[in-house]
């Protein structure tokens, strides 16, 4: 919700780099800094027969993300004029993102051989559904304020240092975006929660963070050149890198 609330507001506020750059930028800082520090401070043991699956998805989306990007009717000037996220791809990846949801559900149940292993606890905790609700809500109304604040201070911290928003949105901001999974990555001995999290997160971001900043303007997203020849191939390279470590770690 933070990366969203910032990247959709972003692009509202025709601030397009900004959207985009938080949105690749938190994939980076989840994968490469995040559940890396997790597993330098403890080795996080896997479930091999579900973590697989989702990181496939996840470098799946990112290869998504770069070809949607990609100007496939100017190739040769990519590196000078960069691409562009549409509208309407913009849409689909919600659409996408809806499906993976569902699929989600479904194999999560198929686990459970078909059975919801939730017990109903009686009238109490269904009065404590409404109190979840009002913080939920209260919750989000801090995220969309915040995002609000943020966004004229990054505009005006790029223009002081005299760099692409994209850029700090990419770093700075895709990092204060990613503290919820930096909490929760750190939990100890959680390896599955940890991993399965930023893993989750990587996919919202492309799906959810990028197709909603997306289909909300009609212009789309644009991606400037270093998003081509920078930010792209550095996350391809890290979900990459983050795949085959997964693949060859230990299990639990």
């Amino acid at each position: 919700m933070p990366e969203a609330a910032v990247s959709v507001m972003a692009a509202f506020d025709n601030q397009p780099g900004l959207a985009l750059g938080n949105s690749v930028g938190s994939i980076i800082c989840n994968a490469a800094l995040i559940l890396g520090l997790a597993a330098v401070i403890r080795p996080l043991p896997l479930d091999r027969k579900n973590v697989p699956r989702q990181a496939w998805i996840q470098l799946g989306c990112a290869f998504l993300l770069v070809a949607s990007c990609f100007p496939w009717t100017s190739p040769l000037a990519v590196f000078e004029d960069g691409g562009r996220l549409p509208q309407i791809l913009g849409v689909l990846f919600v659409f996408l993102l809806g499906m993976y949801l569902w699929f989600s559900v479904l194999w999560a149940r198929s686990q459970r051989g078909g059975t919801d292993d939730v017990e109903h606890e009686g009238e109490g905790s269904r009065e404590n559904v409404g109190w979840l609700i009002v913080q939920i809500i209260l919750a989000l109304a801090v995220v969309c304020v915040s995002a609000r604040v943020l966004i004229p201070a990054v505009e005006s911290l790029a223009e002081k240092m005299g760099i692409p928003q994209s850029i700090v949105s990419a770093t700075l901001v895709a990092f204060g975006t990613s503290l919820p999974e930096l909490v929760t990555a750190s939990l100890r001995g959680h390896g599955d929660l940890a991993v399965g999290n930023v893993v989750g997160a990587n996919i919202l971001n492309v799906l959810f963070v990028a197709g909603a900043a997306a289909a909300v303007t009609p212009e789309g997203l644009e991606a400037e050149p270093h998003f081509l020849y920078f930010l792209f191939p550095t996350m391809l390279a890290i979900l990459a890198i983050l795949l085959t470590g997964l693949a060859v770690g230990k299990t639990e």
